[in-house]
């Protein structure tokens, strides 16, 4: 009978052997990297001007700083305007 690996198993394996993680704490940590990196542009928006609004930013502060972070995530989207960001956030 063929052995079913986990998910990421190789890189699990990697994880463990060059940091002090162990398996179950690289695996979640596998998992949390790829739920961050599976956020949508609309999600990462929304979530930002959330933590931003909640740390005492007003909106003008907010979507300036969300413009100027779009770029360098993992997978950049179209660059967007102020407008289309509040579009985001408010519908």
């Amino acid at each position: 009978m063929l052995e079913r690996r986990p998910p990421h198993d190789d890189l699990i394996d990697h994880l463990v052997r060059s940091t002090a993680l162990q398996r179950g704490e690289a695996a979640r940590v596998i998992l949390d990297v790829l739920a961050y990196f599976d956020e949508t542009t609309e999600d990462f928006v929304r979530r930002r001007h959330r933590e931003l609004q909640a740390g005492g930013l007003v909106n003008a502060e907010i979507f300036e700083r969300i413009a100027a972070e779009l770029p360098h995530r993992a997978v950049a989207p179209q660059e967007l305007s102020l407008r289309q960001l509040r579009r985001i956030v408010y519908g």
